[in-house]
């Protein structure tokens, strides 16, 4: 028996058409499979709030964003960092608020191409498609390649990049089993990284060296063996990084045909993940930055908060946290692949590369319903980005998200003139100031990464490379064979 969610499933997706965008794209009903293509064997809705929320939150991982990620944002922005990470928790509630709407609308496997293509047009869908098949890719290799300096803590001397792809391939193989499964896997290690993160934050906390007025009222940075104060372009880039930190509360969307009654839930889903993610990120980070008893050693450490551990903690309590941030990180991979390989399996049903790969995307396992070739697609693509290096990844990671957050925006703001999101289960606080909220701290985000030669400007030009590509294999392939069709999931699978 399907769910009130499954039953009104087919009424809430709407047409693309090649031959243009526009409100008049959303007059039809999606085109269901031709007649002669085989119907696919849909995703199984298993899963409520909790197992979502759970898959959400792992994919954000809080600890793995602290550890990993904002090193990079204390690197560029020194105790300035506490105003980043404020200012990107700002940025995005706003967002989320336009995530939760359009995912209310489009509870889709495809997540933001998806939402982007039905909002605004077939064009945009396709570029925001190439910017997130990078983006996934990138954000898996990412977490890996972090982990190597926490696992070095427990058995020194590994390679990073070998410690990455290990990571991955046994992530890839768990990605195979039952969704549900992977819920409860995920949740147990979501447990062991908040308390890794309690744990920073009590240490913190207990040896208070500097007000927090200082942090906001004269950040500082680390320039040779001297502290100087933070130049605000300068807090305006860690921005970008910042964003990353807290990115991955959308990911519920990925995940919401295996939910029940996915449009009425999966906004709810996005609110909390986003919630605790502020919380979880930006109080940790607030009592190192307030507690750190050596601050020219803590904004010149590429480790800065593992050493911290270590100077407050003791060797004991160092291990202990650095296991926990190595398994907070292995849940990130997993999780994040498990959202990736549904993202190519939306692909594949929209009929997006060749006909093989579609029908190869496609398979499900006949067991455990999940897209099990995707699964290997996602893990093995992931294992190659890692040559690429951390520090390259993350500069073109911030970047590309921002860009997807943007077109978020406007597919919000598209979809409340034209109509295509009047079904929506949810409807965002304080329309239309949650989106143009959103773009203005966007446009403030590019501004100061086109200023910035050395980690901005590279970043803008290729994913300004990715979108190119991307609308040039939608102009020239995907017209030429007839147009790109995003299909009703309902229609095209009958899924449970």
């Amino acid at each position: 028996m399907r769910t009130r969610a499954g039953a009104g499933a087919q009424n809430l997706v709407h047409s693309v058409r090649s031959d243009g965008g526009g409100a008049g794209d959303w007059d039809n009903p999606v085109a269901a499979a031709p007649t002669n293509e085989k119907k696919p064997r849909g995703l199984k809705r298993s899963m409520r709030v909790g197992g979502a929320l759970l898959l959400t939150l792992s994919a954000i991982t809080p600890a793995s964003s602290v550890f990993v990620i904002v090193p990079g944002v204390v690197t560029q922005a020194g105790t300035g960092a506490f105003l980043s990470m404020a200012a990107a928790a700002l940025l995005a509630v706003p967002i989320a608020f336009v995530y939760a709407e359009l995912s209310s609308a489009f509870p889709i496997a495809g997540g933001e191409y998806s939402m982007i293509g039905r909002a605004i047009g077939p064009g945009s869908g396709f570029a925001a498609l190439g910017l997130t098949v990078t983006g996934n890719m990138f954000a898996t290799a990412v977490l890996a390649l972090g982990a190597s300096d926490y696992i070095a803590v427990i058995v020194p001397g590994l390679n990073p990049i070998e410690v990455a792809i290990a990571l991955i391939g046994l992530a890839t193989l768990l990605g195979i089993l039952h969704i549900r499964t992977n819920a409860w896997v995920t949740g147990i290690f979501l447990l062991l990284e908040l308390l890794a993160l309690a744990a920073l934050t009590g240490l913190g906390l207990a040896h208070i060296q500097r007000p927090l007025t200082e942090l906001l009222t004269h950040p500082v940075v680390a320039s040779g063996s001297a502290l100087q104060p933070t130049p605000l372009a300068m807090i305006g880039l860690a921005t970008s990084v910042s964003i990353f930190a807290y990115n991955g509360y959308g990911a519920a969307v990925y995940f919401a045909e295996e939910m029940h009654e996915a449009p009425r839930v999966v906004s709810r889903t996005i609110l909390w993940a986003l919630a605790i993610t502020i919380v979880t990120e930006l109080l940790p980070v607030t009592a190192v930055l307030i507690g750190a008893p050596d601050l020219k050693a803590l904004l010149a450490s590429q480790n800065p908060f593992g050493d911290f551990v270590a100077a407050t903690g003791g060797p004991a309590l160092n291990i202990a946290v650095s296991l926990g941030v190595a398994l907070a990180i292995f849940n990130a991979v997993l999780a994040t692949l498990l959202q990736n390989a549904r993202f190519f399996y939306s692909t594949g049903r929209d009929r997006s590369w060749h006909p093989r790969i579609n029908d190869a995307f496609l398979v499900t396992h006949g067991r455990f319903y999940s897209p099990w070739f995707a699964t290997l697609a996602a893990g093995l693509t992931s294992m190659l980005v890692c040559f690429l290096g951390l520090q390259l990844l993350l500069v073109l990671t911030g970047t590309g998200i921002a860009l997807i957050y943007a077109g978020i925006c406007i597919a919000g703001i598209a979809g409340r003139r034209s109509g295509a999101t009047r079904h929506a289960a949810y409807r965002m606080k304080r329309y239309p100031a949650s989106p143009v909220i959103g773009l203005l701290a966007l446009v403030y985000v590019f501004y100061t990464s086109a200023f910035d030669p050395d980690i901005g400007q590279p970043s803008l030009m290729v994913n300004a490379g990715i979108i190119a590509a991307s609308l040039g294999y939608y102009a020239f392939v995907l017209r030429r064979k007839g147009g790109w069709t995003l299909r009703d999931p309902e229609a095209e699978s009958g899924a449970a």
